[in-house]
């Protein structure tokens, strides 16, 4: 998994190859979400709501980092660590 950051146990990955809209993958413990870099909703999945909610705080500051690793992974090009929320 492309993982590019990781915080309080929540792994944030986005994938080589993946389908349209722009998106990111959320893993915590056993829960995993994928999450439109655009809306910040749930396109798939479920994370407990303290996790969904400390994920969603961290991607709207990191935005444009999604956006652009979005890019970078369509390309195939490494993609770039992400701050993690502290």
């Amino acid at each position: 998994m492309p993982e590019i950051s990781r915080f309080f146990g929540i792994v944030i990955a986005i994938f080589y190859n993946d389908h349209t809209p722009p998106h990111f993958h959320a893993r915590y413990g056993g829960e995993r979400a994928i999450l439109s870099i655009e809306t910040l909703g749930v396109l798939e999945g479920s994370l407990p709501p303290r996790a969904l909610g400390l994920v969603t705080e961290w991607a709207a500051m990191h935005r444009d980092e999604l956006t652009a690793n979005w890019g970078r992974a369509r390309e195939k090009l490494p993609l770039v660590a992400v701050a993690p929320l502290e």
